[in-house]
């Protein structure tokens, strides 16, 4: 299946949803926003959908309640998740999620350069 562009309105979702939290380093990779804390990846925007590093029970209920294992290129990556779609539909919605993968993250030992 061909690669599909996000929508300008999710970007724009996800980047006014983004905490201004100091940990927070906003990036791009592969073009589209991402935000990190000690170099360590904690959301971003994959295709039409958004995805968050949380903890293995909290990635539970997200799938539980119709969010996906984020699996880019046919791998998965077993730390992150795809939101549902109501998640991310709005900016409201959204932060609270953003706040906690940046709070998970954030416990996560620093990459070094």
């Amino acid at each position: 299946m061909p690669w599909q562009k996000p929508s300008p309105d999710l970007v724009d979702r996800y980047l006014a949803a983004l905490s201004e939290d100091p940990r927070v380093e906003r990036r791009r990779m592969f073009g589209l926003p991402c935000a990190f804390t000690g170099g360590n990846m904690f959301s971003g925007v994959h295709e039409a959908h958004v995805i968050v590093r949380l903890s293995e029970s909290r990635r539970a209920d997200v799938i539980a309640s119709g969010g996906a294992p984020f699996t880019p290129m046919g791998r998965p990556m077993k730390e992150y998740v795809v939101l549902p779609d109501d998640a991310t539909a709005d900016r409201a919605r959204l932060a609270p999620w953003l706040v906690e993968a940046l709070d998970h993250t954030a416990t996560l030992p620093p990459k070094t350069a």
